[in-house]
This record gives structure tokens, C-alpha cells and sequence, in this order.
């Protein structure tokens, strides 16, 4: 239940305490392993009050994925692309990093919560890179390609600077991707 500010204050506390525990039990394990009775258990409700606002556990994870990803939509949807390469980047890497444990174990698991994340991509790539025209004027092989690329390039390194306990310095992490992703893209967009 994604809240609107005009709902009671314990309305706001019980979504508040069960995002809470949902995020918790994220960082504790595969999300096929946790349960609505352990989500409710932690976050001091019952099983009843859970089902009010959610009706399964995958309504309340699609609707954490939407919040992820709509609230990284907001902070580019005046870039331009391919021109605005670099802060879309550089947006990408500093929102990241301010989201937390839950965000960076779904954006980075191999296992259970790759078809979050891949949701989580498809909006994001919907609303930036497929609207580009020069992405558009592509062949279709070149453009999945090139979509593909980005993606995987930039979650890559996301993935690799999080298994590092993050202890490069961010500006070093958004400098090589926008580097290497810069490179192949251009090379694609402006062929001959």
C-alpha cells in the first residue's frame, strides 16, 4: 500500500514497520524462504493486518521494486540520452548507494531476486534509453544489443563494487563505467 501522507498515523506506522521487517528478512535470505508469519512476527502485527494492506508477499515486493524504481525515474527524467550519459550514470551510482542493504542485495543477487531486479530494469529502460532516437534508429538485433549492454555493464560494476565492501571511492566507480559504457556506445551509435 503505497501511502498518500493522508492516512492515519498508524496506518503510516504498520506499512512503515512491515517494510521495515520485509527489508530485514531481504538481507537475511532468498526471498522464496521468507514468510508472511515471520514478516509479521517482526514487524509486531498479525497475519490479519498484513493481508489488509498486502495480499500476497509478492504484491508487497512489487510494489518496493516500483518505489525503487519510480523514485530513480524521477532523478533522470530530464536527461537526455545518449548526450546525458554520464549523470544518468553518476544518478544511478549515488542513488544506489543511498538505498541499503535490501536494494543492494536485490540489485545484485544472482539467485531469487534477478526477476525483481530485471522488473526493476525494464521501467527504468522503458522511460530512459528506449526512448531514444538514436537508440530507436537502430537495426532491432543492434538496439536489444546495445540495451543489453548498458545493463549488464553498469550492474556489473555496481555488483563488483558492492562485493567489495564498497571501498573504492564512488567518484573512481562512476568514472569507469561511464568510461566504458561511453565507449561502446558511441562506437555503436555513430558507425558508418
Amino acid at each position: 500500500m503505497q501511502l498518500t501522507g493522508n492516512e492515519d498515523l498508524r496506518v503510516k506506522r504498520t506499512i512503515s514497520a512491515i517494510y521495515q521487517a520485509f527489508e530485514e528478512l531481504i538481507c537475511q535470505k532468498d526471498y522464496d524462504k521468507i514468510t508472511v508469519t515471520e514478516l509479521a512476527k517482526l514487524a509486531l502485527i498479525n497475519k490479519k493486518t498484513f493481508y489488509r494492506y498486502y495480499p500476497t508477499l509478492d504484491d508487497l515486493l512489487a510494489e518496493m521494486q516500483e518505489t525503487y524504481a519510480q523514485s530513480y525515474i524521477q532523478l533522470i527524467r530530464d536527461f537526455k540520452l545518449p548526450d546525458d550519459l554520464e549523470n544518468i550514470q553518476r544518478a544511478f551510482f549515488e542513488f544506489s548507494a543511498q538505498q541499503g542493504p535490501a536494494y543492494d542485495k536485490i540489485t545484485i543477487s544472482h539467485s531469487t531476486y534477478s526477476d525483481i531486479r530485471q522488473d526493476m530494469i525494464d521501467m527504468v529502460m522503458a522511460k530512459t534509453w528506449s526512448q531514444s532516437p538514436q537508440v530507436q534508429a537502430l537495426s532491432p538485433f543492434q538496439k536489444i544489443s546495445l540495451l543489453n549492454f548498458i545493463q549488464q555493464t553498469t550492474l556489473s560494476i555496481y555488483r563488483q563494487w558492492v562485493e567489495e565492501g564498497k571501498v573504492t571511492p564512488l567518484e573512481e566507480v562512476i568514472q569507469t563505467s561511464v568510461l566504458l559504457t561511453e565507449t561502446g556506445i558511441s562506437a555503436l551509435l555513430h558507425q558508418d
